[in-house]
Order: C-alpha cells, then structure tokens, then sequence
C-alpha cells in the first residue's frame, strides 16, 4: 500500500502553479490510488465565473477516463510563497464528489497529513441516504 508521504510527494511533482489570463491554476494539485493499484493525478483550475475546479476533481476524472471508479486512498497538496508544502483536506463538494463515484469511496482513505488519514466516511457525516419517515 502506497504510505501518505509517498502519495503526498506524487501529488507535490505535480504541482505547477501559473497565471493564465488573470487567474491561478495548477497550485493544488492532488493524486489517489485506486483499488486496482493505479495513481492518478490532477491540478485545481480557477476560473472567474466559478466553473473551475478543484484538483480531487480532475485526478478522479482522469481515473473515470481511464475505467476506474474506487478510490483507496487520495491527497491534495498545495505550496505556499515559501515553499512550505501543506495537505489540504478535500472540500464539502470534493466529498460528496468521490462518495458518488462508488458506494465503497465512503471507505476511501482521506490523507490529512503524513502520519494520519482518516475514512471518507468521517469526514462527510451523514452520508449514507436517509431512511423513510413511515
């Protein structure tokens, strides 16, 4: 099993931030592995009407394109003007995001840092479709 700071360092690799037209992209970049072992990696694009989006987006759909849907573990990381390089927990949209590409993403492996990790499920309470009032 790929260890968090392996999968941190990959996502790192992929990290090219520019400026295009005005506007920031590449500076979060993220990378999972699927249940068949692949990696798949993916940058945040920003736009100024609000249809960019987040790097967790395009890693899983580069996953998708390539026939996968279950997520084992996954990462996003961005660096900040020093060159500090953080992990950013996955937004509320990212989360319901990968807990819809396979009823077994609320399993997922979520890295919170190099030592820790923590369950899709955890992170995004109340994920499972509510049951009937009668």
């Amino acid at each position: 099993m790929t260890t968090n700071g392996e999968l941190i360092e990959a996502a790192a690799a992929s990290l090219r931030p520019r400026t295009v037209a005005g506007r920031l992209i590449g500076d979060v970049a993220s990378t999972l592995v699927t249940e068949a072992g692949n990696r798949y990696d993916g940058v945040c694009i920003d736009t100024p009407c609000g249809t960019g989006f987040c790097a967790e987006h395009a890693a899983i759909a580069a996953m998708v394109t390539a026939g996968e849907s279950r997520i084992m573990k996954i990462v996003a990381v961005w660096r900040d003007d020093d060159g500090r390089l953080s992990v950013l927990p996955p937004c509320g949209r990212c989360r319901e995001f990968i807990r819809q590409m396979d009823p077994g993403n609320v399993n997922t492996e979520v890295v919170v840092n190099r030592e820790r990790s923590l369950p899709l499920r955890e992170l995004l309470p109340m994920h499972e479709w509510p049951a009937p009032l009668d």
